[in-house]
Order: C-alpha cells, then sequence, then structure tokens
C-alpha cells in the first residue's frame, strides 16, 4: 500500500480538485472548534493528519486566508480570524455600533488643533480658507482594541468651546446634538479599500500594508450645512460595510454604483 504522506508535491497538486475541496474541507472543520484569535497546528502536523501534501494544504489554506477565516502573521504563524464587525452604512456612530454588539467604545485623542481652514479643509466644509476650524485624530477602541484611526474637520466656530476631553469620551454626534444642537441628518460615505502605512499600522497594532477600509465622511445637518469631515481608517480584518440598497417605487435604488454612498438619518 502507497505512502499517502510520501507524495510529491508536483503529483499532488496535480490531483483532481475535490481532493483539495477536502482538504480546505478538512481546514474549515478543524478551525471551526477553535476560537477566534488561536493559532492553528504548524503545517508539518497538519500535512501529516491529512496525509496531503504541502502545496496541497497551503492551498486550502491560502484560500481561507483570502475569505478572511485565518489570518497570517508575519514570523508567528497562522491564526483563526477574529469576527468581523459590520457596519451598516448610516449616522449611526461608531460608540453606538461597538454597543450594539455587546463591546465597550472609548477613544484615545493623538492631536487637537485650532487654525486657519486652509484650502483644502474649505473645500470639504464649504467655508471659507480664512475661517478657522477644529482638527484632531482619535484612535477609536472597542474593550481596549485598537479598530480605526480617525481624522475629523469641523468648523471652529459651531463648536466654540470643544476641547480633547470632549472627543474622547464618547460619540460625537451625540455631543453635538446634546450640546450644541446640531443634529445630523445627512450622511455621504466614500469607501475605498487601501492599506497602512508606517504610522497607522503602528497605531492600529497592524503589519505595514495590512489590508484597510479608508471611509471618507461629510456630514450635514437639515439646512445642509457640513458639520464635520471625517477620514477613518477602519482594520481590514476586523471590519466589513454593509450597505442596504432599498428600490423606489419607480425601480430607481438611492445607492449610485460609483461607490459614493448616501443615507439619511430620519426623524
Amino acid at each position: 500500500m502507497a505512502d499517502t504522506t510520501a507524495r510529491t508535491g508536483v503529483n499532488d497538486a496535480l490531483r483532481p480538485h475535490p481532493k483539495y475541496a477536502q482538504v480546505r474541507d478538512d481546514v474549515l472543520a478543524l478551525i471551526g472548534d477553535l476560537p477566534a484569535g488561536s493559532p492553528i497546528p504548524p503545517e508539518r502536523t497538519l500535512t501529516r493528519r491529512f496525509g496531503v501534501s504541502r502545496v496541497t494544504l497551503r492551498r486550502a489554506v491560502d484560500d481561507l486566508v483570502r475569505e478572511g477565516l485565518l489570518v497570517r502573521r508575519q514570523g508567528s504563524g497562522t491564526y483563526v480570524a477574529e469576527d468581523k464587525i459590520t457596519q451598516r452604512v448610516s449616522t449611526t456612530s461608531f460608540s453606538e455600533n461597538m454597543r450594539r454588539r455587546g463591546l465597550t467604545p472609548s477613544s484615545r485623542v493623538l492631536s487637537f488643533e485650532r487654525g486657519p481652514a486652509g484650502a483644502r479643509s474649505a473645500r470639504q466644509l464649504s467655508i471659507s480658507p480664512t475661517a478657522e476650524v477644529v482638527e484632531f485624530v482619535r484612535l477609536r477602541l472597542a474593550d481596549e482594541e485598537p479598530m480605526a484611526l480617525e481624522s475629523v474637520v469641523m468648523p471652529a466656530a459651531l463648536v466654540p468651546d470643544l476641547e480633547p476631553d470632549d472627543v474622547a469620551r464618547g460619540s460625537l454626534y451625540a455631543l453635538l446634538d446634546e450640546r450644541y444642537g446640531l443634529r445630523v441628518v445627512d450622511v455621504q460615505q466614500v469607501i475605498e479599500p487601501t492599506v497602512t502605512s508606517q504610522d497607522e499600522s503602528s497605531h492600529l497594532d497592524q503589519p505595514l500594508h495590512a489590508p484597510a477600509l479608508l471611509v471618507r465622511t461629510t456630514a450635514r445637518d437639515a439646512g445642509g450645512q457640513v458639520l464635520e469631515f471625517a477620514r477613518s481608517l477602519f482594520r481590514g480584518d476586523r471590519y466589513a460595510i454593509v450597505t442596504e440598497v432599498t428600490a423606489g417605487p419607480d425601480g430607481d435604488s438611492d445607492i449610485e454604483l460609483s461607490g459614493v454612498v448616501t443615507s439619511t438619518w430620519g426623524p
């Protein structure tokens, strides 16, 4: 009887698809019994356990990594991926979104300053380049784990007494509503895939060039005034964006296929 552990990588790689599919299912069943964040057994152990070559095993593991079920950490190994946090495209704040999932949200303010808007912020906020703005960067956490890096710019005239401690405490939208009477009713979000820079990786506790979701948000009040422009970088291994397309009576959708998503917070 042939020794199944002695197959060569070339021969095994040329075997029919069902063998590869079976190995993938075997690995999937294995990780189904492990808690999130757990390392899977070493490659040598798994090839012996399943009686396959490294080529076939790696193909199965690669697929599961691409699907987000496994995560490779350089120099450490392969781990069962943490469950992704889904975020619907809406005006729901980060803090509210985390609490709904039983997680404790928090923020660390990395920078906070006031100054002239300049050309770029003026365009983003639809104000004069000489108008004063408040700019701050927050690291958003859930159960003390970094989830997102957020840069925000706002017209200073709308929040004259805003301080770093204010934006560290919780939801910015709730603060705007409760203290300043500014209610966000319309949000436009532009979402695109990206990878993390060195500084971003350090703040998010991720390897360099880790996958991420970049969300640019423009929030307006009922009168159309821009209340904030935010650039949020979400960890790609923990976040998924969910959109819902609702067709109107004429069959048209309120979501453009260009990737610019507009959602409205009703009364």
